[in-house]
């Protein structure tokens, strides 16, 4: 089935052009090998939230990948805000109106086929805004189903890569069986979801996976840890073995799109044990009131 593409702008290589009209090299080396970073930047009515922190895993990205960074800071906020009024307009919408997603890409760029990383390379710059998808009420109130499953992905999954299979077929795992999402362990020990961050609360403790080439560092992780901070919430990161997880008070999944989502049924079993068995609890809605009001302040 042919999905037509909004005529929406897009940034690509220094211009603005239709969505549609967007065209790269077949010998791309992104189309080819994947050889790719990318970043996902929320922007609340008109304001990008926790920019400075995207633009700083976006250069740790392109550092791992050996790939000089096409524009300065300044530069990728007046292409962030150009897209968003873009954005707004075709939706007929006023930019303070509208929240968006700025999805920016950046492959090493146009070359004939071959493994070793060719020097002098012009970077494939492409950014596009798109309106954010949020979650509906219910999945708010209710929270979501998430499965289990064995983290098959390569072992730098610091880096934000555009080699995405991994996780598309993680989430597949999840879609297949009705659920959100797939939480994925690594040797036993928690790593991450598809496309998310998942937090463990045991005993009034928010726990997450360590910092490390094994797990992408949403950039919810120095939000969250702030949050608990501000909140007097006890926060510490460490090795998760899959037994903690499934014996948690709380679960909760964590991404630019999602914010904080309560993870309520794993596997097909509640989560939890005291009278919120099965049902968003009390860590997960502090976390996203205060999620909220971070937006709010930016």
């Amino acid at each position: 089935m042919h999905h037509p593409l909004p005529s929406t702008p897009c940034y690509l290589n220094g211009v603005y052009t239709p969505l549609c009209d967007a065209k790269v090299s077949v010998m791309d080396r992104g189309f080819v090998f994947g050889d790719g970073i990318y970043e996902v930047a929320p922007v609340y009515a008109g304001r990008p939230f926790r920019f400075a922190q995207h633009m700083a895993r976006l250069e740790r990205s392109l550092q791992e990948m050996r790939i000089a960074n096409p524009l300065t800071r300044d530069q990728w906020l007046a292409v962030t805000l150009q897209l968003v009024a873009h954005g707004a307009a075709a939706a007929g919408s006023a930019v303070a109106d509208i929240d968006q997603i700025v999805y920016i890409q950046i492959t090493r760029g146009v070359a004939m086929r071959d493994h070793v990383m060719p020097s002098n390379m012009v970077p494939t710059v492409f950014a596009m805004a798109s309106p954010m998808r949020g979650h509906d009420r219910q999945q708010r109130e209710q929270g979501v189903a998430c499965v289990t499953a064995d983290d098959f992905r390569w072992k730098k999954a610091h880096i934000k890569s555009t080699s995405l299979l991994g996780s598309v077929f993680a989430r597949q795992i999840s879609h297949d069986a009705g659920a959100l999402e797939t939480v994925m362990f690594r040797d036993g020990f928690l790593s991450e979801a598809a496309a998310s961050n998942v937090w463990v609360v045991k005993d009034g403790v928010v726990l997450g996976a360590p910092r490390n080439n094994l797990v992408l560092e949403g950039i919810r992780y120095g939000l969250i840890e702030e949050i608990c901070q501000a909140a007097g919430i006890p926060f510490a990161l460490r090795k998760i073995s899959k037994a903690e997880v499934q014996e948690a008070d709380e679960l909760l999944l964590s991404s630019a799109t999602k914010e904080v989502l309560a993870i309520t049924t794993l596997d097909g079993v509640p989560v939890g044990h005291s009278s919120h068995r099965g049902r968003p609890g009390l860590v997960a809605a502090r976390l996203y009131a205060a999620y909220q009001q971070a937006k709010r302040a930016a």
